[in-house]
């Protein structure tokens, strides 16, 4: 049984305040868009777990889908398994795509398994492995306050539009990130901002880690500028980076350009 998890773009990271576990509250909107890895799972008497594409420097018991597999052996009798998993969503790059992989993982397990599991505790159970795992385990639309882990479901569809993601080849810390910036609750909540028209966000719609991450990583400040200067309606880093998207009305003609040369473009249905 094959499946293939989906990364997502922040519009908008509000930190609000940090917490006493030295945490942040954060609110951000998560939204899905189709970059994915693709996870197979297929019962063997000779259990192993394979993983290519985009290399993991990690051990095989780090990995979120393993962790996932493991959350479930916890509760629930899984058989042996030969498990495999292509990597195509970038790392370091804000897209969650650790944490897809481990959603994606327990859904393919509870229907592999026929566990009959139901979604409020598949993501009660992703809860328990990252903070933005549940997104993954209903994937859509979402306003996600505490650590980005507490969802609302918004109205908000992005059809129609143009997505250009572009994943420079810089990694940024997101604990570092977290450590320049200093909380605020903003003037007007993003749960707010996004029912606005698409063209007011870039004006509205803020980031907070781009001013500390900009000077360090100037690429990231220049492939957002790009954007904006080629027609996107609006532009972003996306969570703490080092991705950058923009929103076109327009097919955008970036793939000539060298610093898009890598870039992906999908229309609609977003």
């Amino acid at each position: 049984m094959i499946c293939f998890p989906n990364a997502k773009i922040n519009l908008g990271l509000n930190i609000v305040g940090k917490r006493p576990d030295g945490y942040h509250n954060i609110e951000t909107v998560f939204y899905p868009i189709p970059v994915k890895d693709a996870l197979e799972i297929v019962g063997s008497d000779r259990p192993r777990f394979e993983q290519t594409g985009i290399p993991v420097d990690a051990p095989e018991e780090k990995n979120l889908v393993i962790k996932a597999l493991n959350a479930l052996k916890m509760r629930y009798e899984i058989p042996p398994l030969e498990i495999h998993l292509l990597k195509a969503i970038p790392f370091g790059a804000g897209l969650g795509g650790g944490s897809a992989d481990a959603a994606f993982m327990l859904r393919l397990l509870n229907d592999f398994c026929g566990l009959g599991i139901p979604m409020d505790e598949l993501a009660s159970i992703a809860s328990t492995i990252g903070a933005d795992c549940p997104f993954f385990i209903h994937n859509t639309p979402v306003f996600a306050t505490g650590t980005g882990n507490l969802f609302e479901p918004v109205e908000l569809s992005l059809k129609g539009y143009y997505l250009c993601l572009v994943k420079p080849d810089v990694a940024v810390s997101t604990a570092e990130a977290y450590s320049l910036v200093t909380p605020a609750h903003p003037e007007v909540s993003l749960k707010e901002i996004v029912r606005y028209p698409l063209s007011q966000w870039k004006e509205l719609m803020k980031n907070d880690f781009e001013p500390s991450v900009f000077p360090r990583f100037p690429i990231i400040r220049e492939i957002k500028e790009t954007l904006y200067r080629e027609g996107a309606v609006y532009a972003s880093m996306s969570g703490s980076g080092s991705s950058v998207f923009g929103l076109f009305e327009q097919p955008p003609g970036l793939k000539e350009k060298a610093i898009f040369r890598d870039c992906f473009v999908w229309e609609g249905d977003l």
